[in-house]
C-alpha cells in the first residue's frame, strides 16, 4: 500500500526544525511566475528567506540555483549564502538580502537611476571577465535549439491572439526556420554565464558592501552557458518600466569599453537578436498567462514589450523574423489593438 505524501506544511515545518529555524516567525513574501513561494523568517534578531519550490519542475531548479550561487560567489559577486537545503523536497533556506530591490527603488522615485544601472552593468562586466565556462561543464547550454524552443511560445499563444485566429498552415515552421537562421549570429561571441532573468526585480542594493558586491543577485536558477549580450539586454530593455534611451546607450558603451577586443558589430547584432528573442518569449508567456487567468495584471506588459520587440527586429540581423511578422501579423498593430486582443 502506497504511503500518502505528507502535507506540504508538515514537510516545511520538519525542514525548518532540522535547520534550527523551527521557532521562527514566518512572513509570506509572495510568488513569481512559477510554483516558487517565498517567506521571510525572523528568529532572535536574525532573518533568512525560505524558498519553497512546490512542484517537480520548480524543485528541479533547486540544484542549479545552489550551483550557480556558488559560481557567482567564486567570482566575488553577491549571491545569497545557502543556509540549509532539502533539494529533493524543493526547499532552501537562504541569506536575506533585505527589501531594497532595484525595482522598488526605481518605482519609488529613486533619483538618479544611473548609479544603480552602473553597478548592475559592472556586475555583468565582472562576471564576464572572471567566469570560466569550463568551471561548469554540466550547466545548460543556451544554444540555437534551446532559444528556438523557448521563443516559439510567441507563435503558440501571442500570434493567434492578436490575429483572432490560428496561424495558417506552415507558418509555425516558417517562424522556427527564421529563428534558426538568425540565432547563430547571436552566439558568435565567446559564451559566459547567462543568468537569464537579470532585471531590477532580481537585483538588490546591499548596504555595507562596496563595488560590484553591493548588488545582490537573485532568481538565477534558469541560468546556463550562453551569449554575453543576453543579460545586458534583459537589464536595459525591461518589460516593467521604460529605461531612458540615453541611459541605455550609456550602459552599452560602458560594457563595450570593458572589452576592447570584442567585435562591436557582432555584439550589436547579438544584442538585437537576443532582445527580439527575449521580448517574443515574454509576449508569448504573458499571452499564455492572460488566457489562463481572466483579467491577469500582466496585460499591462504587452504594449511596452511589443514596442521593444518591433524595435529589435528592425536590425538587419533579425530581418527574417521581421518578414515573418509582416506576413502573418496584423499591419500597424499598436498598443490599443493588442489590449483589445485579450
Amino acid at each position: 500500500m502506497r504511503r500518502d505524501t505528507p502535507p506540504r506544511e508538515t514537510v516545511i515545518r520538519r525542514f525548518l526544525e532540522q535547520a534550527g529555524w523551527g521557532a521562527a516567525r514566518r512572513q509570506p513574501m509572495g510568488a513569481d511566475w512559477s510554483a516558487r513561494r517565498y517567506e521571510r523568517l525572523t528568529l532572535n534578531q536574525g532573518t533568512a528567506i525560505l524558498m519553497d519550490c512546490r512542484d517537480e519542475v520548480a524543485a528541479s531548479q533547486v540544484p542549479p540555483f545552489v550551483q550557480i550561487a556558488g559560481l557567482l560567489r567564486d567570482c566575488a559577486l553577491s549571491a545569497p549564502l545557502i543556509l540549509a537545503g532539502d533539494e529533493p523536497q524543493g526547499l532552501l533556506l537562504i541569506e536575506d538580502f533585505g527589501s531594497d530591490d532595484y525595482a522598488r527603488l526605481l518605482d519609488g522615485g529613486e533619483e538618479p537611476w544611473q548609479p544603480l544601472y552602473e553597478v548592475a552593468t559592472d556586475v555583468l562586466i565582472a562576471l564576464h571577465q572572471r567566469f570560466v565556462p569550463a568551471a561548469a561543464p554540466d550547466l545548460s547550454r543556451y544554444d540555437v535549439g534551446l532559444f528556438r524552443d523557448q521563443v516559439m511560445l510567441f507563435a503558440d499563444a501571442f500570434a493567434p491572439a492578436v490575429r483572432g485566429q490560428a496561424l495558417p498552415a506552415g507558418a509555425w515552421d516558417e517562424l522556427a526556420q527564421a529563428w534558426e537562421a538568425v540565432l547563430p549570429a547571436a552566439l558568435s561571441l565567446a559564451p559566459t554565464l547567462l543568468l537569464r532573468d537579470y532585471h531590477p526585480g532580481n537585483l538588490m542594493r546591499l548596504a555595507g558592501r562596496a563595488g560590484v558586491a553591493a548588488c545582490g543577485l537573485l532568481d538565477f536558477q534558469d541560468g546556463g552557458i550562453g551569449p554575453r549580450a543576453y543579460d545586458l539586454v534583459s537589464l536595459l530593455e525591461d518589460a516593467r518600466r521604460d529605461v531612458p534611451d540615453d541611459l541605455r546607450q550609456a550602459m552599452i558603451r560602458r560594457y563595450v569599453a570593458a572589452f576592447p577586443g570584442m567585435d562591436r558589430g557582432a555584439f550589436a547584432a547579438s544584442c538585437a537578436i537576443l532582445a527580439a528573442v527575449r521580448h517574443a518569449r515574454i509576449l508569448g508567456r504573458v499571452a499564455q498567462l492572460i488566457q489562463a487567468t481572466t483579467g491577469a495584471p500582466q496585460l499591462s506588459f504587452l504594449p511596452r514589450v511589443w514596442g521593444q520587440f518591433t524595435g529589435a527586429i528592425r536590425h538587419p540581423a533579425v530581418s527574417p523574423v521581421a518578414r515573418w511578422v509582416e506576413r502573418h501579423l496584423p499591419a500597424n498593430l499598436d498598443a490599443d489593438a493588442i489590449v483589445r486582443s485579450f
